[in-house]
């Protein structure tokens, strides 16, 4: 492939989108707009752009596909200026999370001719340019939503092109997408904000609450670090959809309060055990909204040098470690050492290589 790419928007998912094209098509000619000259200054000098601009200009003519990877509620805003370089040779798409206000935002310009809705599943709680990798897409879902103004082949084509760079596409219409997104991802991440906010208030001067939290809590708040500001704009632009579901998750948070109010031992147990063979039955794959996290805990023993101990073991096997620390909230019996590594596969190595040094070593 030898089409020239146009990307607006180099933050995480933009820098992200290019890093994996460059990767996958190393002569492919990509050209970036971002008002952040650093990151326009580090995608030149890693080669992974040709040419980067401040304000879109004339560069983006001939452009096979050009993405909109700025914020969601601020890619309108570059309509106009791409407007002069579209043509019948070139798709526009873009990343946001939320596809029906921007579906409307092309008809509302003249461009639903030339676009298709695109969406990554995957991302991190970190953003700019600086944190995007190349395989941050590897094996996600890249949702695709079209109102059918485009003809289909174009569609199939642009299905192939996301095939390629490693990614599931998936095909939805814009209100599928955003209701579906809104379930998974928009009100998970209310979710925890709120538990979160609502312990900071609990909690007195002596942090307790803060002190004791363990894995549970982490785990299902760890989404809470995402940008403040993306969550923001997420909440205007879907706000029909995400209300509708806080309605209804409102409506089984009382229900399962009554059944706990009034002491149903059997309704209760329904309730944990419906969610548990639900969650189980998910499919286990690489990644998500944010990255998966590779870590297993560790026995340490109470001795100087134990850390190092571990870490000699796990070097002397070339095995690369991640993040390595103690942790005083346990949730094991005996484990305190948390150590995360950058993929499974070291992960697993790491908990065999351990277990036969006698370590006791817990997985999750």
């Amino acid at each position: 492939m030898t089409d020239k790419i146009g990307i607006v928007g180099l933050g995480l998912i933009g820098g992200t989108l290019a890093k994996t094209i460059h990767r996958v098509y190393p002569d492919m000619e990509l050209i970036a707009c971002d008002t952040n000259a650093d990151s326009l200054a580090m995608a030149l000098e890693e080669g992974v752009i040709r040419q980067g601009f401040s304000r879109i200009n004339g560069s983006f003519a001939g452009c096979r596909y050009i993405f909109l990877c700025a914020p969601v509620q601020k890619n309108e805003s570059f309509l106009s200026a791409l407007a002069p370089f579209l043509n019948e040779n070139c798709i526009l798409t873009d990343t946001g999370s939320v596809k029906t206000s921007i579906h409307e935002d092309m008809k509302k310009h003249g461009l639903a001719s030339f676009f298709i809705g695109g969406h990554p599943m995957a991302g991190s709680e970190k953003s700019g340019y600086e944190h995007a990798t190349p395989y941050l897409f590897e094996n996600a879902y890249y949702i695709i939503t079209s109102d059918g103004t485009v003809s289909p082949t174009l569609v199939e084509e642009y299905r192939n092109f996301i095939e390629s760079l490693g990614c599931i596409p998936l095909l939805m219409s814009p209100q599928e997408h955003d209701y579906a997104t809104a379930a998974v991802s928009h009100l998970p991440h209310i979710l925890a904000s709120s538990l979160v906010n609502l312990v900071k208030v609990l909690d007195d001067d002596r942090e307790y609450m803060k002190s004791i939290a363990a894995g549970g809590f982490k785990d299902i708040t760890r989404i809470a670090s995402s940008s403040p500001e993306m969550w923001q704009e997420i909440c205007e632009a879907n706000r029909e959809q995400i209300l509708s579901l806080m309605d209804k998750f409102i409506q089984a948070l009382q229900t399962i309060r009554r059944e706990i109010a009034s002491e149903s031992r059997q309704e209760i147990l329904d309730f944990f055990q419906q969610a548990r063979d639900y969650r189980d039955s998910l499919p286990i794959r690489s990644s998500g909204t944010l990255p998966c996290i590779f870590e297993i805990y560790c026995d340490l023993i109470d001795e100087a040098g134990g850390i190092a101990t571990i870490a000699t073991i796990l070097a002397t096997n070339a095995i690369n470690i991640k993040n390595i620390g103690i942790i005083h909230n346990r949730e094991f019996e005996d484990g305190v050492l948390r150590i995360e590594f950058y993929d499974a596969a070291s992960r697993e190595q790491a908990a065999l290589l351990l277990r036969r040094h006698h370590y006791t070593v817990y997985e999750r």
